[in-house]
């Protein structure tokens, strides 16, 4: 391991000359730093990172809180994580990450002992327990969410609202007039996460404004759980003829239920998806779907926490806009076709 001597003995200059080249505290000739900072390189040296957050007060670490709940689509939640890590890398933060459901005791624990500098939430539900924390903490923060309540947060997210109108606006000018939503586990809606809420605001909203007959069935997802689904949904409603899809583990299973019953996608059913890319194109029917900006959530998070960090930041609300990619699973209702 080299120490901060050898690299002093390695420039010629004194210990104190690293450490402030290091610390940008005091002004140092440009031939000096030049010199330190190719010792640096050729030594392989690499700052104490316990003493480094001793002299700046900063541990230059990121805490990203992430439940890892078995009724979430993981494979997201680890793709805006690895956004969220990578793109703190290039400005200097490695990244903590607390997967589980402590709620407002890691937000304390956080805040409390110096883990980390900010933090980045996910999960966020409309009336979040941690919110009240982070507002009563000097500590900067970013939501990768939107709760009921934005004030004195900054917040990112697709902008779920517009994105469950798209989804019913195209079916409608495809002349589909019963849509069912296959929407996430009961227990996603029971905790009022802000994704599934406002998607589904969205869906019902525009349906209401376009004359469209919308039903909402939950679902855990997998096979036996869709069949029940589905047969409640065309129970209910058997002039349907269109399906939004807000749960991933439920698109292959209704997929497969509609072809047994030899109702073809899309002649018969259409199906749109709001999922992943990777999910709608490999799919049985490639499926016209909503994709989740998952990477550009998690840069645009880690970017506005580091602004707030530097002092730059403001308190803003940044939702993205849907974009909706037609492929094989949507095409004109039977009645209009």
């Amino acid at each position: 391991m080299v120490t901060l001597a050898e690299v002093a003995q390695h420039a010629g200059v004194s210990a104190s000359t690293v450490s402030y080249v290091l610390s940008g505290k005091r002004s140092i000739s440009a031939t000096t730093r030049l010199r330190v900072e190719q010792s640096i390189r050729e030594l392989g040296y690499h700052p104490n990172a316990g003493a480094r957050a001793l002299a700046s007060s900063r541990s230059n670490i990121i805490a990203l809180m992430i439940p890892l709940r078995t009724d979430l689509y993981v494979p997201v939640m680890m793709e805006i994580a690895i956004a969220v890590a990578t793109t703190a890398r290039t400005h200097g933060y490695d990244v903590l990450l607390l997967t589980g459901e402590e709620g407002p005791d890691a937000v304390r624990r956080v805040t409390g002992s110096g883990l980390a500098d900010g933090m980045i939430l996910m999960d966020v539900e409309l009336d979040d327990e941690r919110l009240p924390l982070l507002r009563a903490t000097d500590q900067p923060s970013v939501l990768i969410g939107l709760p009921a309540d934005t004030a004195g947060l900054t917040c990112v997210d697709l902008d779920w609202s517009a994105t469950g109108a798209l989804c019913v606006t195209h079916l409608a000018r495809l002349g589909h007039r019963d849509v069912a939503v296959i929407g996430e586990a009961p227990a996603v809606y029971e905790r009022h996460t802000g994704f599934a809420e406002r998607t589904l605001d969205g869906l019902r909203s525009q349906a209401r404004e376009l004359g469209v007959r919308l039903l909402h069935r939950p679902c855990e997802g997998g096979y036996d759980a869709m069949a029940v689904t589905l047969a409640r949904v065309l129970d209910e409603r058997p002039g349907t003829t269109g399906f939004v899809v807000q749960n991933e583990s439920a698109v292959e299973p209704l997929l497969a239920l509609l072809r047994q019953q030899g109702r073809a996608v899309p002649e018969d059913m259409s199906v749109v998806a709001i999922c992943p890319d990777q999910v709608a194109t490999q799919a049985s029917v490639r499926l016209t779907s909503v994709a989740i900006p998952a990477q550009e959530m998690g840069r645009n998070a880690v970017e506005r926490l580091v602004a707030k960090l530097d002092g730059r930041g403001t308190d803003e609300v940044v939702l993205i806009a849907p974009e909706l990619t037609v492929r094989a699973s949507s095409g004109p209702a039977p009645t209009a076709s």
